[in-house]
């Protein structure tokens, strides 16, 4: 094997003038084209072409062209199309076609080329490089190589003059400069990776309705991004830029509780943790949820947190108490009224088969009123889907009126009240023969008028027997009556005529139409 000489390299090292067939950049099928599309789209990552010369790659190439001893030194990137030239010591062209680069040869061959006599080679000998102006005899170039291994162009450095090829030393010099090219262009493509990152950030807390922020313990500045103008207000800029701006914006009510936490969280680096309200500038009394925690890393002076508009949660959870509230009334109420039918019942029934009876029909008129409720919204309940439930337990009962809203309690006593009358047109009125029936109507006075009544007429016809007052007051009779004057503070009137029992009930006009 011969000996090599100091200052030269083998033929695998670095392309030469003697390998003059070349390779082209497509070449190799498939695999070439998946390859150079990796590339082009690495080059597009650095969003580095037809941008405005920068001090930071100028200085390398004008070093490079002090240290080398030629005219021209070129950062030059290719895309599918041009050789564009971010840096040019000794050029005032920008770019020129691809076909004519030199530089096509590092991305080709994916290692540096040197051409020590143009004219000798036959891939640049006719080159309008060579032949034109500028008049290129001697050409050496290393790859601009990516942080995933492309290689988006070279470092080339040029002479108008034939000269002897770089010592291997030179080579690996001009190597570490575009080493030195690639950290620039790499710090520039994460940085706008990180600016980009920071924009959808923002965008996505606009859309999201979360606003972050960062307190500084010791200046008791704040600063603030993404959606703080929706929850805090549009002024937050100027009106909110220290802690006692922030405090002042929170609810008076909520102050004191807000900066009790802060200040615990402040003296032994906890978590932050609130929620409370804000007087918002523009919406009025809303609900924050905030949350904090210290930035032990980077600066443990610093509170960094987010805000969100918890106002629905909260009006949520407001409702479900309400409603909690009110069902362990109704619940209170319900067991009311039933140990009081049990115990009343008792003295009324002449047996315990009677006893039984009573208490299963007036429980069942309790379930009817449950079944009305419950298919609403559990606080009131609707007339007619009420006399529904009645038309179910006893068909022939006929029913007309305008549909109301009735308070749970109002549906009870109607509901008790519609079970004893029915009851007792079964078992001693109209409903005692087949061609007996119940009609059941009522009219409420209009809004605006004084006194406003309403007015229920039940009216049995057609019964089997002929109906007379009974003998003595039964329990079924002071029920009615309790539920009408007591519950609903109206007046109840009975009325034993041939053809039936005839009742008519006046109530104050409370109800609104459902």
């Amino acid at each position: 094997m011969a000996e090599q000489r100091p200052g030269e390299m083998n033929d695998a090292a670095y392309a030469t003038s003697n390998n003059s067939e070349g390779r082209g950049l497509t070449d190799g099928g498939d695999e070439a084209a998946r390859a150079e599309r990796l590339r082009l789209d690495t080059l597009r990552e650095y969003r580095i072409m037809d941008t405005p010369p920068e001090q930071a790659f100028d200085r390398v190439t004008k070093m490079v062209a002090e240290l080398y001893g030629v005219p021209i030194t070129l950062v030059s990137l290719v895309d599918d199309c041009r050789q564009w030239f971010k840096s040019a010591y000794g050029l005032d062209t920008p770019e020129t076609p691809r076909e004519m680069s030199f530089c096509q040869y590092v991305i080709a061959e994916d290692r540096p080329v040197m051409v020590t006599d143009v004219l000798g080679d036959p891939r640049f000998h006719d080159n309008p490089l060579v032949t034109g102006d500028l008049h290129i005899r001697f050409y050496a170039g290393v790859p601009l190589r990516a942080y995933n291994g492309a290689i988006l162009g070279s470092l080339c450095v040029i002479d108008r003059e034939q000269r002897d090829a770089l010592t291997s030393v030179e080579l690996e010099r001009l190597e570490d400069f575009a080493g030195i090219i690639m950290a620039e262009a790499d710090l520039r493509r994460i940085g706008a990776e990180r600016d980009e990152a920071r924009r959808t950030l923002e965008r996505a807390l606009d859309y999201s309705g979360i606003a972050t922020w960062r307190y500084d313990a010791r200046t008791q500045a704040v600063s603030w991004r993404g959606a703080v103008a929706e929850l805090w207000g549009s002024d937050y800029r100027t009106a909110l830029a220290t802690r006692d701006d922030t405090i002042g914006r929170i609810h008076p009510e909520d102050r004191d509780a807000v900066l009790f936490a802060l200040r615990e969280s402040v003296s032994d680096g906890s978590p932050y943790k609130v929620e409370h309200r804000i007087v918002h500038p523009e919406r009025g009394v809303r609900w924050l949820g905030i949350r904090g925690d210290w930035d032990v890393q980077a600066d443990d002076a610093v509170l960094t947190g987010v805000s969100i508009d918890i106002t629905e949660q909260k009006s949520r959870q407001e409702n479900a108490n309400l409603l909690m509230r009110e069902l362990h009334h109704r619940m209170r109420n319900l067991f009311a009224t039933v140990s009081a039918i049990i115990s009343l019942t008792r003295h009324a029934a002449k047996d315990v088969d009677d006893y039984v009876e009573r208490i299963s029909s007036r429980l069942d008129a309790l379930n009817r009123a449950q079944n009305v409720l419950l298919g609403s919204n559990f606080m009131t309940g609707s007339m007619h889907a009420l006399m529904r439930e009645v038309e179910a337990a006893f068909p022939r009962i006929r029913w007309s009126g305008p549909d109301l809203l009735l308070p749970e309690n109002a549906l009870v006593a109607m509901a008790l009240l519609f079970n004893e009358l029915a009851t007792n047109a079964v078992k001693h009125g109209a409903l005692t023969g087949e061609n007996g029936r119940v009609d059941v109507t009522w009219t409420q006075e209009a809004e605006g008028a004084d006194d406003r009544m309403f007015r229920l007429t039940w009216a049995e016809s057609g019964g089997a027997i002929s109906v007379v007052p009974p003998e003595r007051t039964s329990f079924g009779t002071l029920l009615m009556e309790r539920s009408v004057k007591n519950n609903l503070g109206g007046t109840i009137e009975r009325r034993w005529e041939s053809g039936g029992l005839i009742v008519d009930i006046a109530l104050p006009a409370r109800w609104r139409d459902a």
